[in-house]
């Protein structure tokens, strides 16, 4: 919350919306309705706030699935963690599970897709490009993509082309497939 010593005069207030770039906003009359469109930012911010949420409880409800089955990961490691894989250049990309078995390193991605959106278009494809990258080095690191919800209903043509390039892509019902494998490699 901003300083709220700020709102105590109206030369405060009127401080504030000069510093924040929200006089310029009113004196342009770019918004022609204050209330709609503090309104439409709430419900923006709110819709925001669920995506982060369904997020969450895949990713909770994934960490569950791996300590049931005393499956060890490590969460939210950087690429930099792995020196070998050199063809990241400057993106540093953080996986969201790492699960290291006698036989390979799993990097894992998870995610929740609710409604169908441009995330759900172009997340496959940034999916697909890093899953060909870690296929370098496919004799030690594996990509793999758990994924779920109602978004990908009718979203069948990128989660099918996604599956050309990503060899493991397993949702809440197939996870269990990754689950033998991670158990057999142990």
């Amino acid at each position: 919350m901003p300083n709220e010593r700020l709102f105590k005069s109206p030369e405060k207030i009127y401080k504030y919306i000069k510093d924040t770039g929200l006089e310029e906003i009113f004196k342009n009359k770019d918004i022609k309705n204050l209330v709609d469109y503090v309104f439409g930012i709430e419900v923006g911010l709110d819709t925001h706030a669920r995506k982060n949420r369904y997020g969450k409880i895949m990713s909770k409800i994934v960490e569950n699935i791996f300590e049931k089955n005393a499956i060890k990961y490590s969460k939210e490691v950087p690429i930099t963690y792995f020196p070998e894989i050199k063809n990241f250049d400057h993106d540093i990309k953080r996986f969201d599970y790492v699960i290291e078995t006698s036989k390979k390193i799993y990097l894992i991605e998870v995610n929740f897709y609710n409604s169908k959106g441009s995330k759900v278009t172009e997340i496959p494809r940034s999916f697909a490009t890093i899953a060909s990258k870690i296929k370098q080095y496919s004799n030690k690191y594996e990509f793999v993509w758990i994924t779920d919800g109602k978004g990908w209903k009718s979203a069948k043509s990128e989660l099918q082309e996604a599956f050309s390039v990503i060899d493991k892509i397993y949702n809440l019902n197939t996870i269990k497939e990754f689950i033998k494998i991670i158990k057999m490699e142990m």
